[in-house]
C-alpha cells in the first residue's frame, strides 16, 4: 500500500510542478510537460513490479505507437483557442480528437502487423 501511495505521490509532485512553472514561463512547462518524465516513471515503476525485458519492451514500444495520435490535439487546442472557443470546449474537443485517433490506430495497427 504505502509503494502505491509512493508512486502516486511523486507522480503527483510532478504534475504540479509542471503546472507552478507554466504559470510564469509558460515555454518551460510545455517544454517539461513534454518530456517523456511520466513514461519514464511509469517504466521505472513497471521494472520494478515485474522485471521483465519483453513486458518492457512490448510496453515501450506500444507507447510511441500510442503518443502519435495524442499529438494532433496539441494543435487543435490552441487553433480553438485563438478562434475564440473556451478553454472547456477547446479541450473537449482535443480530448474526443485523441480518442477518435486512439480508437482508429488501435483498428489499423495490427494491419500493419503492430501489437499494443
Amino acid at each position: 500500500m504505502w509503494y502505491l501511495a509512493l508512486k502516486a505521490a511523486l507522480s503527483g509532485i510532478l504534475i504540479a510542478v509542471i503546472s507552478e512553472v507554466a504559470k510564469r514561463y509558460p515555454g518551460i512547462g510545455a517544454l517539461i510537460a513534454s518530456l517523456p518524465l511520466i513514461s519514464v516513471l511509469g517504466m521505472m515503476w513497471l521494472w520494478h513490479d515485474r522485471p521483465d525485458p519483453q513486458n518492457m519492451a512490448a510496453h515501450a514500444e506500444a507507447t510511441f505507437w500510442f503518443v502519435l495520435p495524442s499529438l494532433p490535439m496539441f494543435l487543435l487546442i490552441p487553433l480553438l483557442l485563438r478562434q475564440g472557443v473556451g478553454f472547456w470546449s477547446a479541450l473537449i474537443a482535443g480530448c474526443v480528437l485523441t480518442l477518435s485517433l486512439y480508437a482508429a490506430m488501435t483498428l489499423v495497427a495490427p494491419r500493419f502487423g503492430l501489437r499494443l
